[in-house]
C-alpha cells in the first residue's frame, strides 16, 4: 500500500515503522506486511496485517500484531487501535488474544508453555551478532588485523544507520552499547579476544547471511501470494 505521510494516518504509519519482524529484523512496513492502514475522523486506527504464508509461525505473528497494537495505541490522537492479522491459520486466536491483552500463553491455552520475551531476546541477540558483521566487514576489507578489531570500540566508528541499529539491538538485551563498548562481543556480552576474532566473524557473517536469505525468501513468498498488491 502507499504509505500515508501526513496527519494522524502518517503518525500511525511512522509508529508501524518501529515494529519489526523479530526473525528478519526488518520493519513490517518495509516488508510490506501492512495491507492497509486507515484512521477515522474520531481517531480509530484500523490496521490490517498479512504474512508471506498461511502457516507462518504463530509466535512471530503474535509479536508483530501485539507490537503493532502497542505502537499504534501510543500515538497521540489515536482513540482506539483495531489491529488484525488476515489470511493466517491462527489469526482468530491471535487477533482476539491481542485485543483482549490476554498474553500468548492465555490465548494459546494448552499449547503455549511460556510468554515470548526470551524468544524476542534470542533474535535480538542474533540481530546484534549480524550487525557486528555489517560494521566489521569494511574494516576487514581495509586490512584491519584481529588485534585491531579486538580493541575497536563503537565510538571509534563513523556514525551510520548500521551503528545506530547495532546499539539499539544491544540496548534491548542489556549488552554494552555506549561509545566505549567493544565492537565485537559474544552473545553473553564477553569481549572477543584477538585469537577469537576470525571464528567470531565467521559466525557473525553466517548469522547475517541467514537473516538476509530468510528476508529475501519471505519477500518472494509474499509477492507470490499477493501478486497484485506487493512490489516485486
Amino acid at each position: 500500500m502507499t504509505a500515508p505521510t501526513t496527519g494522524l494516518a502518517g503518525a500511525v504509519w511512522a509508529a508501524l515503522d518501529t515494529v519489526r519482524d523479530p526473525e528478519l529484523d526488518q520493519p513490517i512496513t518495509e516488508l510490506e506486511f501492512v495491507a492497509s492502514c486507515t484512521v477515522s475522523d474520531d481517531g480509530v486506527a484500523t490496521v490490517r496485517l498479512r504474512l508471506p504464508t498461511f502457516f507462518c509461525a504463530p509466535n512471530f505473528a503474535w509479536l508483530m500484531v501485539a507490537d503493532a497494537h502497542d505502537a499504534v495505541s501510543a500515538v497521540p490522537g489515536v482513540t482506539s487501535a483495531d489491529i488484525a492479522l488476515e489470511d493466517h491459520f491462527a489469526s482468530v486466536t491471535i487477533n482476539e488474544g491481542v485485543a483482549a491483552r490476554a498474553g500468548f500463553v492465555a490465548a494459546f491455552d494448552g499449547e503455549a508453555q511460556s510468554e515470548l520475551d526470551e524468544l524476542r531476546a534470542v533474535f535480538l541477540r542474533k540481530a546484534a551478532l549480524a550487525g557486528q558483521d555489517r560494521l566489521a566487514r569494511p574494516l576487514v576489507d581495509a586490512g584491519a588485523t584481529p588485534e585491531q578489531l579486538a580493541v575497536a570500540r563503537l565510538g571509534d566508528l563513523p556514525p551510520s544507520p548500521d551503528l545506530d541499529r547495532l546499539r539499539q539491538r544491544r540496548a534491548a538485551v542489556g549488552l554494552p552499547h555506549g561509545p566505549d563498548a567493544p565492537l565485537l562481543l559474544h552473545p553473553d556480552g564477553a569481549p572477543v579476544t584477538a585469537d577469537q576474532v576470525p571464528l567470531h566473524l565467521r559466525r557473525a557473517r553466517l548469522t547475517r547471511v541467514g537473516i538476509e536469505a530468510n528476508t529475501h525468501t519471505c519477500r518472494d513468498l509474499l509477492a507470490a501470494r499477493y501478486p497484485h498488491e506487493v512490489s516485486s
